[in-house]
């Protein structure tokens, strides 16, 4: 192919033979195709090599720059094809995709992109550069060059030791990798660049999780951004096992232990637009039936927002909070289910009560983020170290405030209740529904009617639903029995707005980008202390809360969707009608 490019570019006057010369030596000296090394010589634009490999092949030439592709098409490649070959999908039509690539003649790609879609993969021509700014546009990256560097050297490493790489995959198969061989794979340079890339995109994209997975015949790593996980990358198969024992050795966990589940943490600092920073990693590595599954939560103290008036909470809801935490006793319960945003409205709550006139002691499992002035405790129930226990060592430390991470059994709750009818503040977590169930999973821990009742100054009910981006965000048209039917007045559902994301690069095609939260906030009154010294259900304290005021979790929603921050098919997802749990 490299000759008869060359000897037609002479052929058409497009170059000198002493610029094919000198190309075809840089080429027998650094390894690259013909075309992309003439181009970066500038002895030939990429329009002029598409142009003639259209004509050399009798494949069709395409000006992405006037495509316009679907979100839907895009998904059928996933990033790390397109990056490695070099190729955008750019159209379905029936079984037959359409794809852009600067080699019509790559077969490992066609072969491997048919395999891997299911469908017959047409090839058109592109010139290269603008087949990297495709995919910078419509996969959203920025290092996808570095990416490609990174998988080419890896590709180039194992062609030099092909002999070896089979002989250590029969090993495998019949007893497990040493330490040292463990080690020494986690510690090679490709490796190490991959694993380092895959955590600073995931910060730049601005992910609270990362998940890299293994299954039978696929590795893949996700994204969580903004609640819903996202397919960024599928590595060769092979690099499990180094992937692995690189993430373990950063967070200096045991290579050799693949048995186990095992905790570890992160630290590192990056310069993100030159602005230098530290991030921590939550390492989780659980064994699975074909590898260890690694999920590492990113900590990044910046995105917190310390904020109560950031949080998301309404005017009213908010005053009755701040007034809870602002009382020198008592109890504040944030109930919700995991990753409803509870920790985050705990932090913003404490680091607004950090002040030196108190003492803030705190146990937590596991401590997320650390703050000055305050003292916290790791919760480890190996070793005897539990919630009561560590409850129980506070009252002896003399503290103004306590923080629990979460009231889990009876023994926890009673320390807590008596530690809040002692003259402590102390904020906690349970995990139910809404705001009024907090009080009959209290009572079915066992503990007394009369201690939640005297104990509890506020509950705070919460989840998290993405927003709207604001860099696409558009008003549509909701029929206005869609709107009553969520729960607005008639009248109202006439006159009000709705808007929607259409999606653009800044929030990657979702239309959404960021969260905010929900809250159904009950103040304990003295009718509601009643009702529950007397045993009231959670719908009929639900019922007096909210004829004393009480917004619930889809009002909240609906506030929201008023002020043109979320979307009905958002709070719909989080939230259920006041109807429905009345019934309950």
């Amino acid at each position: 192919m490299s000759f008869r490019l060359g000897e037609i570019l002479l052929k058409k006057n497009m170059i000198t033979q002493e610029q094919l010369d000198d190309a075809l030596a840089c080429q027998r000296q650094h390894g690259g195709r013909l075309g992309s090394i003439l181009i970066s010589k500038e002895y030939v634009s990429d329009d002029e090599i598409a142009s003639i490999l259209s004509m050399q092949y009798d494949v069709p030439s395409v000006n992405l720059e006037f495509i316009d592709v679907d979100s839907e098409v895009i998904r059928l490649i996933p990033i790390e094809l397109a990056i490695r070959y070099q190729v955008l999908p750019i159209a379905r039509i029936g079984t037959t995709l359409t794809v852009a690539i600067t080699d019509p003649t790559n077969m490992m790609a066609m072969d491997d992109l048919k395999f891997m879609t299911g469908f017959n993969v047409e090839p058109v021509v592109a010139a290269e550069s603008s087949i990297q700014e495709a995919i910078e546009k419509y996969y959203g990256t920025r290092y996808h060059l570095e990416l490609k560097r990174v998988y080419d050297e890896i590709d180039a490493k194992d062609r030099d030791e092909r002999k070896e790489e089979y002989q250590l995959e029969v090993e495998e198969e019949e007893k497990e990798l040493s330490i040292e061989q463990l080690q020494q794979s986690g510690e090679e340079a490709p490796i190490i660049k991959l694993v380092n890339m895959t955590l600073y995109d995931g910060i730049r994209r601005g992910a609270s999780d990362i998940h890299i997975e293994p299954y039978e015949k696929e590795y893949r790593v996700r994204y969580r951004i903004d609640g819903i996980l996202y397919n960024v990358m599928s590595p060769p198969l092979r690099l499990r096992d180094a992937i692995t024992s690189r993430v373990k050795i950063m967070s200096k966990l045991d290579i050799a232990e693949k048995r186990l589940p095992q905790d570890g943490r992160i630290k590192i600092r990056i310069n993100m637009n030159g602005v230098k920073k530290e991030i921590d990693f939550r390492v989780s590595v659980l064994p699975t039936l074909f590898g260890e599954k690694i999920v590492l939560r990113i900590l990044d103290k910046e995105k917190l927002p310390l904020d109560l008036n950031k949080l998301g909470f309404e005017r009213s809801s908010l005053e009755k909070f701040e007034l809870a935490i602002a009382q020198p006793y008592g109890m504040v319960l944030v109930t919700g289910p995991t990753g409803s945003g509870k920790t985050s409205t705990l932090y913003t709550s404490i680091n607004k009560l950090n002040v030196p006139e108190v003492n803030i002691m705190t146990a937590e499992d596991p401590v997320e983020f650390n703050f000055a002035g305050i003292n916290q405790v790791l919760v480890r129930e190996q070793i005897g170290l539990t919630f009561a226990a560590a409850l129980r060592s506070f009252l002896r430390q003399d503290p103004n405030i306590i923080l629990v991470g979460e009231i889990r059994d009876f023994e926890t709750a009673e320390i807590a209740i008596k530690a809040a009818l002692t003259g402590h503040l102390v904020l906690s977590t349970l995990h139910t529904n809404d705001a009024p169930s907090s009080i009959s999973r209290l009572l079915n821990m066992g503990v007394e009617p009369f201690l939640v009742a005297t104990s509890i100054n506020l509950i705070c009910a919460q989840r998290l639903v993405r927003k709207i981006c604001a860099d696409c965000r558009k008003e549509v048209t909701t029929p206005v029995k869609a709107l009553v039917d969520i729960g607005f007045a008639p009248d109202e559902a006439r006159q009000i707005r709705v808007f929607k994301g259409e999606g653009c690069k800044n929030c990657n095609d979702t239309g959404y980008r960021g969260r905010i939260g929900l809250y159904e906030v009950m103040e304990i009154s003295s009718s509601l202390r009643d009702l529950i010294l007397v045993g009231a259900s959670a719908s009929e304290i639900k019922a007096r809360a909210q004829e004393e005021g009480m917004l619930t979790l889809r009002e909240s929603g609906l506030c929201k969707i008023r002020q043109g921050l979320t979307t009905i098919e958002e709070v719909l997802r989080e939230t259920v009608p006041v109807d429905s749990i009345q019934s309950k």
